[in-house]
């Protein structure tokens, strides 16, 4: 239940924080030529809201129920004769609040056919602080502006990223004991232990790996047995025989068997073993890493045995006897102690470029996904809000929360240029449209296209949340 509640909890502030600044990007946009935005919200609110501050009368309200068109219609009035007034639009224009349900937000723009879908302030005289008055490129801005920056938002996070953790990584030429694969990659021609050298031809690098774009290779190289070099020809639409699988890890370093610290009384002890001792077979049985090392011992429980050490660079034999779990007691070494971890370091100027590349390899990476969108596997993959919250890890960790937050806000900067009626991609085609042909479209069909794209969001939504009850709780 705790760990539910944790992820619960990332899930919620990583999407807090998305909405915001993708509103504020309409937002600012609107403010900056001249266009009232009539509310900004975090969450949705229907009936009623959780939070309200309406700053032309400076009033703070809780559980307020929500206003009607009429009431909506005298406050734009009244921030209209503001403007006439002033001459400018102000912050004060714009009510603020927080809804009940905990899903997205919106910011809504004052003579804009949206999803508030406000028809009484539509049949009003133009006015010069509508979005409807504006020409069309700043129209667009308004509308791109949210996309622009969930794309920078991720930019930032990366770069944070990079300045506060830097860069660590273990080269996988440097991990002796190679990896481990999952029983899907041992069926495509993997083999435990094998060493990654290459994807179609051009090296695989640490630094910079992606496991999507390796797997998309049409063939692996790697080195096996320290010293034969395998290509592997990975079978096609590998990626999604994974996903229909439920694989959560492809593959993983090896870790060599190498004591930490024995423990006082245990087997391991008595035996004589000692801190640094590379264990490296069990009687006839090599075991390069754990992976064969436990088996091995449980099999031996209660037996004696002869263990190959290799110590101070010599290779020595030593009798133990396991526990009846097939123990021995003692820690084994980090696998951070036992290959050589390789650590960059950015400055400010340093990580704003790796931010920018972070963000362009993760959208890139993403859009290339998609395809696999319009398979079978691919639509039965879909996920709602369970499986982004999935995502997150069961123990609050910040370094994921940040890397989490900017894969999604990349995602969310994608999903929302998609021309689809009624997100924002779908109000920058009819802009477009506009700017190309000099023929605005005509409010009904704005409104039509509006209604259309929000059935079709919500059906969408549906079919995503139903996947994940399934994959939940039936499958």
């Amino acid at each position: 239940m705790e760990s539910i509640l944790i992820k619960g909890a990332q899930l919620i502030l990583a999407l807090s924080l998305l909405v915001v600044i993708h509103e504020f990007g309409h937002y600012l946009f609107a403010r900056i030529f001249g266009i009232r935005a009539d509310r900004f919200y975090l969450f949705f609110n229907p009936k009623f809201s959780l939070v309200t501050y309406e700053p032309l009368s400076r009033k703070w309200s809780f559980f307020k129920r929500n206003t009607t068109e009429d009431e909506d219609l005298e406050r734009a009035k009244l921030v209209k004769k503001r403007f006439e007034e002033t001459g400018k639009a102000s912050w004060r224009d714009t009510l603020y609040g927080i809804g009940w349900i905990p899903l997205g937000g919106y910011v809504s723009i004052g003579g804009m056919i949206d999803e508030s879908m406000d028809k009484k302030q539509m049949e009003e005289p133009v006015h010069p602080t509508d979005f409807r008055s504006k020409p069309a490129w700043q129209r667009f801005f308004v509308m791109f502006g949210g996309v622009l920056f969930n794309f920078l938002l991720a930019i930032i996070i990366y770069a944070g990223i990079a300045i506060h953790w830097g860069d660590s990584y273990v080269s996988y030429d440097k991990a002796y004991a190679g990896m481990d694969f999952c029983e899907l990659g041992l069926e495509a021609g993997f083999q435990n232990g094998d060493i990654l050298l290459a994807a179609d031809g051009n090296k695989i690098d640490a630094a910079n790996f992606n496991l999507f774009k390796t797997l998309e290779a049409g063939t692996i190289t790697v080195l096996r047995n320290g010293q034969d070099t395998v290509n592997i020809a990975l079978p096609q639409d590998f990626i999604l025989k994974l996903n229909d699988a439920g694989v959560k890890q492809f593959m993983a370093f090896r870790l060599p068997v190498v004591i930490k610290e024995t423990i006082l009384n245990q087997p391991a002890q008595k035996a004589g073993l000692m801190s640094g001792d590379h264990i490296i077979a069990v009687d006839s049985i090599d075991t390069p890493s754990y992976t064969e090392f436990a088996p091995a011992l449980v099999a031996a429980a209660n037996r004696e045995v002869t263990l190959k050490i290799e110590r101070d660079g010599k290779i020595i034999d030593v009798t133990a006897t396991p526990d009846a779990d097939g123990k021995l007691g003692f820690m084994l070494t980090p696998l951070q102690e036992i290959y050589p971890v390789e650590t960059v370091n950015y400055s400010f100027f340093a990580a704003v470029p790796k931010g920018i590349k972070d963000g362009t390899n993760q959208l890139v990476t993403y859009v290339g996904s998609l395809k696999y969108l319009f398979t079978k596997s691919g639509a039965q993959s879909v996920g709602g809000f369970g499986s982004i919250g999935a995502l997150f890890p069961e123990k609050w960790s910040w370094f994921s929360f940040w890397q989490i937050t900017a894969f999604l806000s990349v995602i969310l900067a994608f999903m929302n240029v998609l021309p689809i009626p009624a997100l924002d991609g779908g109000h920058i085609v009819f802009v477009l449209y506009e700017m190309a042909t000099g023929r605005k479209p005509s409010d009904k069909v704005l409104e039509y296209s509006q209604m259309i794209g929000l059935a079709f969001l919500v059906l969408l939504l549906l079919y995503a949340n139903a996947n994940d009850i399934y994959r939940f709780f039936i499958k």
